[in-house]
């Protein structure tokens, strides 16, 4: 049986992306790279939302004359290598390789649980609208936050409104760029 977490990358004042969905703001330095390569060798599964995993497919083969560092095609095969479920209403199976991910059409939080009992390791839900029903309902034991130091003043909020969490700290790391990572777990 596997574990939940949820890992994100948000402004100080708690998003994930600014009014105008943009993110690039976020974008991670080596340093900050280098601890999602580590922290990709503890997870087995993920469960994404339909434009995340259009956004990650990007590390499915090195692009056409570009050339990855030794870092970024770590993570490559580190994530190709996870099993991968894709929540979303609006894609079918056609959009979907069988063979690169699973689609599930309606994510209920009992098919979540479905999915980190079939996990033999930590199952990450990756987006903050895909993770919004899980956090909220007590289901995510680790939460991983990569806190870039800027204030957006509005967008896709990190965690849902209104949900209320007892955490304990198990990490905290400050890099070079600022960037604030803290692991916490539910009590």
């Amino acid at each position: 049986m596997g574990t939940l977490s949820y890992t994100v990358t948000m402004s100080l004042d708690g998003y994930a992306a600014d009014a105008d969905g943009d993110f690039q703001w976020s974008a991670p330095g080596d340093e900050v790279f280098a601890l999602h390569v580590q922290r990709l060798s503890e997870v087995t599964t993920e469960v994404l939302g339909r434009r995340t995993f259009a956004l990650m497919e990007y590390w499915r083969s090195e692009p056409e004359g570009e050339s990855w560092s030794d870092a970024e095609r770590e993570f490559a095969r580190r994530w190709q290598g996870l099993d991968h479920y894709v929540a979303s209403a609006t894609l079918t199976a056609d959009d979907v390789d069988p063979g690169r991910a699973c689609l599930v059409s309606d994510l209920t939080l009992e098919e979540l649980d479905d999915i980190v009992e079939a996990a033999a390791g930590e199952v990450e839900i990756f987006g903050p609208t895909t993770a919004a029903e899980a956090v909220g309902s007590g289901r995510v034991r680790d939460f991983r936050f990569f806190i870039v130091p800027k204030v957006v003043g509005g967008g896709l909020r990190a965690l849902p409104e209104g949900v209320a969490l007892d955490l304990r700290p198990v990490e905290h790391r400050v890099f070079d760029d600022g960037t604030s990572f803290l692991h916490l777990r539910a009590r």
